[in-house]
């Protein structure tokens, strides 16, 4: 190689070296100068934004310009308001697009769908506002339980005005038409038995609702004692024995000796009598009601099996409802309140217990209390002894009659 051609490939290298060099200072310092791209595509949450959506209670969301969850409260998740990073319900979205386009605060109460199957709904009350220049915050709070309390309450208030006016109102009536028959002993006879009546019926529905109220009350049981379930079981039976036998019903008792729970001695036998005399004011004259208690899976259960017409399947959820009847009419003229069976269930929950119910039109129907069975000083459960439980009344199994 001459002297003219190396000097012509070394200039030629030390140019390469030179733009490969300028070209590295270059994008070395562009990198330290700009900001990477998803930094800048995605606006900072304001300052202390996360730490305070992290301790709130009632579910709280902030989104970006594009519907997007930045960040939201563990609530939110809990319930099924955020699915990854995406809002659930489109109620909301659409809010949040109301705000985000004209900057007014926003509150509504929503019905949103609890999940994607089924019919039911929470009651949620939504305040939403803008958060800066790019976000919106919703925060989200589930009234579901305060608006069925306040249903409750406005349905329990109704219902009493109106089963107080019937008899108050028949008391009312009567006692004109013994003012008018003054002269006639019969009619005042006849017409003074009626107030009795319903004089009669008055009391019962006034104790009713204050035991109601009364169990209603979380902290009934102050204090529970031991109490002697097969006692209480013969006591209500007493209780209904002369209703029984004025329609020729007989009540046949098969209960375990030696059953045990503890609590409220008065508010069993309440419970016990109540299924009692429905079942004796629901069967056919002539028939049997039968009346059991056992120890099964440390519970003790109690039930109670009549012969009557049966409740149709599509009441059954209902009957455990204050004041619901499944015929009005034949309530009324057997002296129901629509209580009875509110009060049990009621007495059962207060006891740590439940009442179900098997039924079938035609076949009659067995109403079923299970509650925990009081342990025993060696530490146990309590047994039944040496008598087989078995021949007590059970709840039917489909396509089985009633005993």
């Amino acid at each position: 190689m001459d002297a003219t051609t190396a000097a012509l490939l070394a200039g030629f290298a030390g140019l390469l070296t030179g733009a490969v060099a300028v070209v590295a200072v270059r994008y070395s310092e562009r990198q330290q100068t700009s900001v990477p791209p998803s930094e800048a595509s995605v606006p900072a949450l304001p300052a202390g934004v996360g730490d305070v959506l992290a301790v709130l209670r009632s579910g709280a969301i902030v989104v970006d310009s594009a519907d997007e969850v930045i960040n939201n409260s563990p609530s939110a998740v809990a319930y099924g308001l955020v699915r990854g990073r995406d809002l659930v319900h489109a109620e909301l979205r659409h809010l949040a697009r109301q705000v985000r386009r004209d900057g007014v605060i926003r509150e509504a109460e929503l019905a949103l769908a609890r999940g994607p199957l089924g019919q039911a709904q929470s009651i949620m009350h939504a305040r939403v506002a803008p958060l800066g220049s790019n976000h919106v915050l919703l925060l989200v709070e589930d009234h579901t339980q305060a608006r069925r309390v306040e249903e409750v309450r406005r349905d329990f208030v109704a219902n009493v005005s109106h089963e107080l006016k019937t008899p108050v109102g028949g008391i009312g009536l009567l006692a004109e038409a013994i003012l008018d028959a003054k002269d006639d002993p019969e009619a005042v006879a006849r017409f003074a038995t009626r107030m009795q009546v319903e004089s009669a019926r008055l009391t019962q529905l006034v104790k009713e609702i204050v035991d109601l109220s009364r169990l209603q009350v979380a902290d009934t049981l102050h204090e529970p004692r031991l109490v002697d379930v097969t006692a209480a079981v013969h006591e209500a039976i007493d209780y209904s024995r002369v209703g029984a036998d004025a329609k020729q019903i007989e009540i046949v008792e098969a209960c375990a000796p030696d059953l045990k729970v503890f609590g409220d001695e008065d508010l069993l036998v309440t419970a016990v009598r109540n299924l009692v005399g429905n079942a004796v004011a629901y069967s056919e004259p002539g028939s049997r009601v039968a009346v059991g208690g056992r120890v099964h899976d440390e519970m003790v259960e109690i039930t109670v099996t009549d012969q009557g017409l049966g409740i149709p399947e599509s009441e059954q959820e209902r009957i455990f409802e204050r004041f619901y009847r499944v015929d009005a009419a034949r309530s009324r003229a057997t002296g129901g309140t629509g209580l009875g069976l509110a009060i049990v269930k009621h007495i059962c929950a207060n006891h740590g217990g439940d009442v179900a119910v098997w039924s079938e039109e035609g076949r009659g129907s067995t109403f079923t209390i299970r509650l925990p069975a009081a342990a025993d000083r060696s530490g146990g459960r309590t047994t039944t002894g040496a008598v087989d439980p078995d021949p007590a009344p059970r709840a039917p199994q489909q396509g089985e009659a009633p005993a």
